[in-house]
């Protein structure tokens, strides 16, 4: 388990890209805006940034997004942990400036997946990849044939239902209809999600996310430097990453998550338990992706997820607010979304989140998943 950090670790500014549909920009001028101001909410500037992190932006890494910004860095990081880089990336952000590798660490994506129309759940004709050989083949789609199954045997085991899951849909569309933002806000309930288009059993179209443009970024730093920051600084409790697999086939039991470990370890540094959680800001690719979560980091006991979303526990109103800002199945979800967890839980801690704000939001939980829930990392923050 991780040790507690003696020297405060902040997040001192977040910004989004241009959301939606962006066709007026690249990629990399996405980063570039969104990296000016988060830049500018920590009072610093990009001369002031010595680490970068970036993850999942095709040919676009590390290398390329610090040139383009004009940046050299002493710490550079472009792990592939998919849609939890982000928050691993934090974990990593915390060692390298607990450990002077780095003092103002960058941390951003962006994708173009929608108006590229680069999203696709076949294998390519000429991969040759193990995914493409042993499980494509057998007509599995990627992901969300993998989310199916997972669902499916989360269902036959314990009992899980249809319409808990779609509980997870409706709270994140009643919270998206607070968020200007959110891609979709026309109202939503149980029976339009179980009505909805069958894409693959057991999961209908709305309980899979949405495929837009967008990304983000943020900027991890020390207590010190965080002290000139425009906006209130948010201290980084506790990480947390692990991963069990990459292959579905090589996954040790579709019901348990690589979230167990990354949560124990985030929580552990923390001091905190889910009980002390204000604002959860989980991975919603898809409905059973939050139910899972929900078990792996402790919020109720292995199998009760379903029986634990009932009744709007995750929405407005709800004895644990969820998914915010409307999540992957109504806000946004540009490819990875583990990033934009991390901006929505800042805002809260910071009290601007508008007509979403969680009243005296003191601790907030980001936790992303990346690829067939493959991988999983998971921040606590706190508001000083």
């Amino acid at each position: 388990m991780g040790q507690v950090n003696d020297s405060p670790i902040y997040i001192a500014g977040v910004a989004e890209t241009p959301l939606g549909e962006v066709h007026d920009q690249t990629e990399l001028s996405m980063v570039a805006l969104a990296a000016r101001e988060a830049l500018d909410e920590a009072g610093m500037t990009l001369k002031d940034v010595d680490g970068i992190f970036v993850n999942y932006m095709g040919e676009e890494g590390s290398v390329q997004v610090a040139e383009y910004l004009g940046i050299q860095p002493r710490y550079a990081d472009s792990s592939d942990l998919g849609g939890a880089a982000f928050e691993a990336f934090v974990h990593h952000a915390m060692n390298a400036v607990s450990n002077g590798r780095c003092e103002v660490a960058l941390i951003c994506y962006a994708s173009r997946q929608r108006t590229r129309r680069s999203r696709s759940m076949a294998p390519r004709g000429d991969d040759d990849s193990l995914t493409a050989q042993f499980q494509g083949a057998y007509g599995l789609p990627s992901p969300i044939g993998h989310y199916a199954m997972i669902a499916a045997r989360h269902m036959h085991q314990y009992g899980t239902t249809s319409e808990q899951l779609a509980e997870i849909a409706v709270a994140a569309r009643k919270w998206a209809q607070k968020n200007p933002k959110a891609w979709k806000q026309d109202p939503l309930t149980i029976e339009d999600v179980l009505n909805s288009r069958m894409i693959s059993t057991p999961l209908h179209r709305d309980d899979c996310c949405l495929v837009t443009d967008g990304g983000g970024a943020i900027i991890v730093t020390t207590q010190e430097r965080a002290r000139n920051a425009a906006k209130k600084a948010i201290r980084v409790l506790g990480a947390g990453e692990s991963h069990t697999h990459w292959h579905i086939s090589q996954m040790p039991d579709l019901t348990v998550s690589a979230g167990q470990v990354s949560g124990r370890e985030a929580f552990g540094q923390a001091g905190i338990t889910p009980a002390d959680v204000d604002v959860l800001v989980p991975y919603d690719s898809f409905t059973i992706t939050v139910l899972m979560a929900l078990e792996d980091l402790g919020f109720c006991a292995k199998g009760e997820g379903g029986a634990f979303v009932e009744g709007g526990r995750l929405a407005p109103g709800g004895s644990l607010p969820a998914m915010t800002m409307g999540g992957g199945l109504s806000y946004n979800h540009p490819g990875a979304l583990g990033l934009l967890l991390l901006v929505e839980a800042v805002r809260q801690l910071r009290w601007e989140a508008d007509g979403r704000q969680i009243e005296d939001a003191e601790i907030a939980v980001a936790h992303g998943v990346g690829g067939v829930f493959s991988t999983s990392g998971t921040v606590v923050l706190a508001r000083d």
